[in-house]
Order: structure tokens, then sequence, then C-alpha cells
């Protein structure tokens, strides 16, 4: 009988993080797996209809055993943000003091907070079973970035909360070689001399693939250039230099829209400099989409766009979009650097730009539109080097064979 894995992860389904996925495939594997989780209110930030702190708390999804746990919504402001945080690890410890369930491993996925692992790091240590934490974000260097958060002492305890879950973690996942070099600089990461820590970029979901392209009643049929962009809208995104570059494209005629689905925390504002800038018709707004819709839209596209807000840390970030964007057989724009910079150049599936540089971003979507890259063999090495280095059975497997529960 293979074990019990118990999934802690404050954001689960419905909300989109590639867990979802993970937990799905260890059902078809045969593991038995429960998630506990909050409710749903990710990123709009609040809770999504038919969820409630009384409605839905506990749901059957495919096989996976779900546990949502009360929290307060994200809201809007850093206050509430951070009672989201807080209330999501007070509920936590309150169900590990009363819970009756039994787990052969536990399983953190970390995108922020890195709060959230404190719950499976007590049920874990109850227990006397192995953690495991798949780490997305890096604490607390996301805190000082994302929050703008410099207190030294509000630091110094947030270091000291990361110490004491790496320390009790049997091993440490993290997505991008940049972050294992980050995580091997502490001292909590190393057990008897050895690296605990295990490089596991992230996979595409297998809808992810290249799709006939066809018309889509979201989008008109205007024969533009199209550049797209799907996921987060978030202030670490970067996205506040499109509408500059929207700006300087229909200064010199050039007949192209970006099309922008998702939802987030920075959308509203991303609207208010897309009318500053007068450029509201190179902009077509969709709605978040299943995302396995998402594919759909990236064939009736050029272009797929990526970017990041100039800061260091994003140096080292991987976004899980570049693998999605991948996988599809996208020519990717990314105004990035660092690391998913060094992977798409590596790849040879698309054009790089430096943070916030807003005339090289618009140059580029012109070389783009005149022919002047490649973009059919961008297509076929975007999927190629995904297969290659994003294979989604191999991670997968790389995972098991970590976690020892082949």
């Amino acid at each position: 009988m293979k074990p019990h894995i118990l999934v802690i992860s404050q954001y689960f389904y419905p909300e989109n993080f590639r867990i979802n996925d993970i937990c799905r495939e260890w059902v078809k594997w045969g593991y038995d797996i429960t998630v506990v989780t909050g409710i749903p209110n990710y990123p709009q930030g609040v809770f999504y209809e038919g969820y409630s702190w009384i409605k839905r708390r506990r749901e059957e999804l495919e096989g996976i055993h779900i546990i949502r746990i009360p929290l307060i919504s994200r809201g809007n402001n850093s206050v509430r943000l951070a009672l989201n945080y807080i209330s999501f690890v007070i509920s936590g410890l309150v169900w590990k003091l009363f819970t009756n369930i039994t787990a052969d491993r536990v399983f953190i996925f970390e995108v922020s907070p890195m709060t959230q692992a404190l719950v499976g790091v007590w049920f874990a240590r109850k227990r006397k079973i192995p953690c495991y934490i798949y780490v997305q974000d890096l604490w607390p260097e996301n805190v000082e970035t994302i929050a703008g958060i410099h207190n030294k002492i509000i630091i110094r305890a947030i270091d000291k909360m990361t110490d004491y879950i790496y320390d009790n973690c049997e091993k440490i996942f993290a997505t991008s070689l940049s972050f294992v070099k980050r995580l091997e600089e502490r001292k909590s990461v190393y057990k008897q001399g050895a690296s605990k820590v295990v490089y596991c970029p992230q996979y595409a979901e297998t809808f992810y693939r290249p799709v006939k392209r066809r018309k889509l009643k979201e989008l008109p049929d205007n024969n533009r250039f199209r550049i797209v962009f799907t996921g987060n809208i978030g202030y670490a995104q970067g996205l506040d230099i499109l509408p500059k570059v929207a700006k300087i494209l229909k200064s010199k005629m050039k007949n192209c829209e970006f099309i922008i689905i998702g939802n987030g925390r920075y959308q509203n504002e991303l609207k208010k400099e897309i009318e500053t800038n007068n450029v509201e018709d190179m902009f077509i707004k969709v709605k978040e989409k299943n995302p396995c819709e998402i594919p759909q839209f990236l064939a009736a596209c050029d272009i797929a766009y990526l970017s990041f807000a100039d800061n260091e840390l994003f140096k080292m970030t991987i976004p899980a979009k570049l693998q999605s964007y991948m996988a599809c057989g996208m020519p990717i724009l990314a105004v990035a650097e660092g690391e998913t910079a060094q992977i798409v150049e590596k790849a040879k599936c698309g054009v790089c730009c430096r943070f916030g540089d807003i005339q090289g971003a618009a140059d580029a979507v012109i070389r783009f539109m005149e022919g002047k890259e490649d973009i059919e063999s961008m297509k076929h090495n975007a999927l190629d080097y995904c297969k290659k280095h994003f294979n989604k059975e191999e991670l997968m497997k790389l995972v098991e064979r970590e976690m020892e529960i082949e």
C-alpha cells in the first residue's frame, strides 16, 4: 500500500497553482492525498462564490481529500494581507491540535507566505514523520521585496522562523538554480554536513501544448499583431511598463495590441496607467480563465510576454508561466534578467530586455512584427527545451525518489 501524503498549501483548487496538478498525479499513481488549505480567495482578495467560513469546508476532488481551514481573505491592502497570512497559521495550529488524521509524509507547497509551512512542520513533528518543502518564494527576501518591510527586528524574526522550517524538513526542493545557491548559504539546509536542497524546476501541466489557432469571442477579428500576458496581475510582475511600451508603438503607427488575461492586486492601477497613456485601444482585458483554456488564447496570439519588477530577487526567480508558454510553443518577449533570461536565451525561444527597459521592449515588438526575429524557429526551440528540461514525469519521479515513497 502506497503512503498517505498530507499536503499543506494555503492555496489550492479552485485557485490556480501547480500543486493542483501534482496532487492529481499522485492520486493516479496510487497515493492517498489529503490537502490542508484555506478558503479560496487568491488573487481577487475575496472568497470565491460558494465558499465561506462555514460552506464547503471539506471537499473531494478527483480522489483528493480537501480540508479548508478558516482564514481572513487577502483584501486589497497590506493589513488584510498580513491578517490573511497570520489567520492561516492560527487556524492550522488549532487544526493540528485536534485532528485525528494520520499520514506518512508531509509535503509543503510554499508560495508566499512561508508562514504556512509552520502548519506542516508542527504536524510532522507531532506525528514524528518526514516533512518536505517545495520552495517557490524565498523568505525573508520576498518580504523585503514585495511587502517593502525592512525593519531589522521583523526580518530577523522571519529569518529565524525560516531556519526553523528548513531545519525540520528532510528535503528542500527549489525551483531555480539561483534559489539552490541562495538556500545553501543557510546553515539550516544542511544535515550531517550534506545539503538537503534539491533543484526541481516547475513543469507545465499536460494541457499546455500547441493547439490550432481559431477565432475566440473575447478577441476581435482585426488582424492585429498580438502580445499576450497570462496570470497574476501583481506588483511583482512589472506590468507598469506595458502602457508606455504601447504608447511608443502607437506613435510609430504599429498595428498591434496587448491581451491581458487574469486578475490581481495591480489590475486597477494598470487600467489607470493605460488610460493615462491614452492607449486604451491597444489593450484587451480578458477575465481570469481556467488554465486548460489558456493554450487557446496563446494560439490566438503571436508572442507571449513576461516581466518582473526591477529587483535582484527576481533575477533568481523562474516564473511558472515560462514553462507554460514554452510548452505551448510560444515565442517569448521577456523583460527579465538573471535565470529567466538565461533560459530564454539558451533555449533560443525569444527576446530578452533588461528590467524596466521600455524602449528595448518596444523595439523587440517591432522586430517581431517586421519579421526580423525567426518566430517559427523560436516555437520549435521552446518546445524542444521544455521537453528536455521541464519534463513532468521526470520531475515528478525526482520528487518521489527524494521523498522515498516509490
